[in-house]
């Protein structure tokens, strides 16, 4: 008897080290549901980057929920608004943008996807960098920042945007 239970304890050990290897980041196997999610999510990111490339104002605006908050805590001014509120503020830079005056470009880095079949919540980090034609383009800004997702009608819809802190290339660079 106390060699049977060592032995489902030593098979029971091995099966947990043999998941959580398969996934050194959190000891979780990721499912088919998990792939498609992410699959969808990254699409929902490449779409993001491309109105904030090609200054698609009304592509954008659609990313969010109509509900949606944005926090910043980055910079001096803290503090939380309405999407419609940070969409006014944030119009004219995709007008210059679709008009060829300035160039921006975004990207996304993730340290943290979690989620189920209608929610998300990711944690990364983006890169920003916007020219204005002069030849001195800005520095690449990289923020550390948390989405909150929600799907609506096969739609990913930010309800949530964190701009948390200033982050580093080398940070950056850590993430994949």
């Amino acid at each position: 008897m106390k060699k049977i239970k060592s032995f489902i304890t030593l098979i029971f050990a091995l099966s947990v080290t043999c998941s959580n290897a398969s996934n050194p980041k959190n000891g979780k196997i990721e499912t088919a549901y998990d792939s498609l999610r992410l699959a969808e999510l990254n699409n929902f990111w490449t779409e993001v980057s491309r109105t904030v490339n090609e200054g698609d104002f009304e592509g954008y605006k659609a990313t969010y929920h109509e509900d949606a908050v944005v926090v910043f805590t980055t910079g001096k001014n803290k503090g939380s608004v309405s999407i419609a509120k940070a969409l006014q503020n944030w119009k004219q830079g995709f007008m210059d943008t679709k008009s060829g005056k300035t160039q921006n470009s975004v990207e996304f880095r993730f340290s943290q996807r979690i989620g189920d079949e209608t929610t998300a919540h990711e944690t990364g980090i983006f890169a920003f960098q916007s020219n204005n034609g002069t030849d001195n383009a800005n520095q690449k800004q990289f923020v550390h920042f948390n989405a909150l997702l929600i799907k609506r009608d096969k739609t990913w819809l930010l309800v949530m945007e964190y701009q948390k802190s200033k982050a580093t290339e080398e940070d950056w660079d850590l993430l994949e």
